[in-house]
């Protein structure tokens, strides 16, 4: 397994992006529609990750994208995580963890302080893994879909 920093549009990130999109519309009964911009993932202000197995086939995904105070409940200095996603087949073997791990030392070595992010309440296991990895809940909550109940957002400083 290989993991390895792609631009946000490239075919295989778009791929993944569409399976997460179909599995937020089982889920929840439509995708996410939060702005996102290519652009948005280029280092320095921001990565985006792709684990390959050694056949070459994309299986997880991950991105952060810098963030500053704004009205959408952001603080200056986050770093937002975005598209986290394994495919079915590969999960359980801590594919999320090591994609995680990655973008938050990227994340910290570009001097963002704290990695924050979204999920909604019917993605249990999103929410045991930033848990686990020491995230905790924060309020008020931040980003596009800050005023819906099913909302749930997380952070964790990268001090």
């Amino acid at each position: 397994m290989e993991i390895v920093p792609v631009a946000y549009d490239h075919p295989d990130a778009v791929k993944l992006s569409e399976q997460v999109q179909l599995e937020y519309v089982e889920r929840y009964g439509g995708g996410d529609d939060t702005p996102l911009d290519p652009a948005q993932f280029a280092p320095p202000r921001g990565l985006y990750l792709i684990a390959y197995d050694a056949g070459g086939t994309p299986l997880a995904t991950g991105g952060w994208r810098a963030m500053e105070r704004g009205a959408e409940g952001y603080a200056d200095g986050d770093a937002e995580l975005k598209r986290m996603y394994v495919v079915p087949r590969a999960r359980g073997r801590g594919l999320a963890r090591l994609i995680l791990a990655r973008l938050e030392d990227n994340a910290r070595a570009a001097g963002r302080i704290r990695m924050v992010l979204e999920t909604g309440d019917k993605q249990p296991e999103a929410m045991t893994l930033y848990l686990s990895s020491g995230y905790a809940p924060v309020v008020p909550k931040f980003g596009h879909y800050r005023a819906y109940d099913s909302s749930r957002c997380f952070g964790k400083p990268l001090g």
